[in-house]
């Protein structure tokens, strides 16, 4: 009996599974860059419930279970910052960081009128860049934060965003 997984709204209930979801994810990347005093495993569910309230966060369900979710926000240039974007590492591989990266865009698009889409990752999340090359973000930037860490940033218009089926 196989479930679907799918994409909606977090609510402040699901701040406490994101928040252990998003521990387990980053572990990965505070492993790649030997930095486990990351933003990511450092956040408290206080801070995560606030950004629930500022922005735009989405979840994926596979059933009653949080399995991923991504963040953002769009600032007065109309520019939206895509952040926190995880997937439990069992349903990764499938899709699902694609179809949540189309749903945050979709959204930001039409309810907050986005004209681009901003993200960052390191220089060594070869996955992660993968996937955002191939979903049409182009590098824009680099910056060096640290001796171990160099922070990419990759951009794309919102017009080509690509569209992939979300529930909402």
């Amino acid at each position: 009996m196989g479930m679907s997984v799918t994409i909606s709204t977090a609510t402040d209930d699901d701040a406490e599974n994101i928040l252990k979801l998003q521990y387990l994810c980053f572990q990965r990347e505070a492993e790649i860059y030997g930095d486990y005093g990351i933003e990511p495993l450092t956040q408290s569910l206080d801070a995560l419930r606030a950004e629930l309230g500022e922005g735009c966060v989405l979840v994926a369900r596979l059933g009653a279970e949080v399995v991923g979710s991504v963040r953002g926000s769009v600032d007065a240039d109309g520019t939206a910052r895509i952040a926190k974007l995880i997937v439990h590492p069992r349903m990764q591989r499938h899709g699902l960081g694609g179809r949540l990266l189309s749903a945050i865009e979709e959204r930001l698009a039409a309810e907050r009128e986005a004209k681009r889409f901003r993200l960052f990752t390191g220089h060594r999340s070869e996955g992660n860049l993968r996937l955002y090359r191939r979903l049409g973000y182009a590098q824009t930037a680099t910056e060096q934060i640290s001796r171990r860490f160099s922070q990419v940033t990759l951009e794309k218009p919102a017009a080509q965003a690509p569209t992939f089926a979300a529930t909402a």
